[in-house]
């Protein structure tokens, strides 16, 4: 195994705020034993974390966001 992380691997800039508040969130919802994308999206919303738009987030919201941060 190559000690080496991929190019899509890695983030060239320093996480924002935003990002890390999200990165913690999902997180804790992990860490409670959800491992599914239904069950993300709920524990998100019962944390009070909220989608970009400040709306609830939804399963089409998150997988569009992740998109986003991804490119």
């Amino acid at each position: 195994m190559s000690q080496y992380l991929e190019v899509h691997q890695t983030h060239p800039d320093p996480f924002t705020p935003y990002e890390t508040k999200l990165s913690g969130s999902i997180m804790e919802v992990f860490r409670s034993g959800v491992h599914d994308l239904p069950g993300l999206v709920s524990g998100l919303n019962d944390l009070g974390i909220h989608a970009p738009d400040g709306s609830e987030w939804t399963e089409e919201s998150f997988r569009s966001e992740m998109r986003r941060m991804g490119d």
